[in-house]
Order: C-alpha cells, then structure tokens, then sequence
C-alpha cells in the first residue's frame, strides 16, 4: 500500500490465461460436436417438391437407397432381408415405428417400391419421403 500511495505502479510480472484456454476448450468441444452431427447418414441428391414436412420424431428409423441402388438402415448398408428383419425387431420394441425413406432422385423405381412393400408387409404407417425444398 505504502509504494501505491507515493505514486508508484506495480507491472504485473504474468498474465492468467487459464480462462482464455477454458475457453478455447469449450470452443473446440462445440466444434467437434457439431462437426460429428452434421455427418450423419448417407450423402443423396433428393428429389425436389415445394412442400417439405418436418417428419423427425424420437426413435425414428432412416432408410436410403442410393443412386446404384445400395439400400442402408440408419447409414449402415444392409440387403433386402437384413432390412425386413431389422425393421421387424423395431417394430416389435415400437409398434408405432416411424420411418423416413430417403432415396437419390436417380435412383431406379423398383428399390423404392421393394423398401415400401417390406414396409406394407411389417404394417409400418408411419413412413416419410425424404425430399430437398424447391427454392
């Protein structure tokens, strides 16, 4: 107190930057969480319409078939009977099982309506068509 009251001013000798690196890791944190949720499923070029319905609910199911015709279930790449069985067992845990179909708008007709009939035969009604927005 005495050197602050003749005038004099002390330098600090150090800076803290412990808060700014706090910081910095929660940034990175943020990052990497959003990166890895933006990431998710399997990269197609939809089909176009004007009206786009919000069809997220909790515990739905993804399926995408690609523009060769590779189908997946939740991005993992599955065969015809892989999907009517893992869409069997969702079923049975949720009998309201909601579904979104996501096709590439090349993809050929048929593996759309083969994925919809195995969907009919397990009584699945709650299915969406996943499309990209006319601007």
């Amino acid at each position: 107190m005495a050197a602050d009251v003749k005038g004099e001013l002390q330098a600090y000798d150090d800076i803290n930057v412990t808060p700014m690196l706090d910081l910095a890791y929660v940034l990175l944190v943020v990052f990497i969480i959003m990166t890895t949720a933006s990431v998710q499923g399997v990269k197609v070029n939809e089909p176009k319409t004007l009206a786009v319905n919000n069809l997220a609910k909790p515990q739905t199911r993804g399926i995408t078939i690609t523009a060769d015709g590779q189908v997946y279930l939740d991005a993992y790449p599955v065969s015809m009977d892989q999907l009517r069985d893992s869409l069997a067992q969702y079923k049975a845990a949720n009998p309201a099982l909601p579904v979104v179909l996501k096709a590439d708008a090349a993809t050929q007709y048929d593996k759309v309506m083969e994925v919809l009939e195995i969907a009919k035969r397990l009584d699945i009604t709650e299915i969406g068509l996943a499309t990209k927005r006319l601007q």
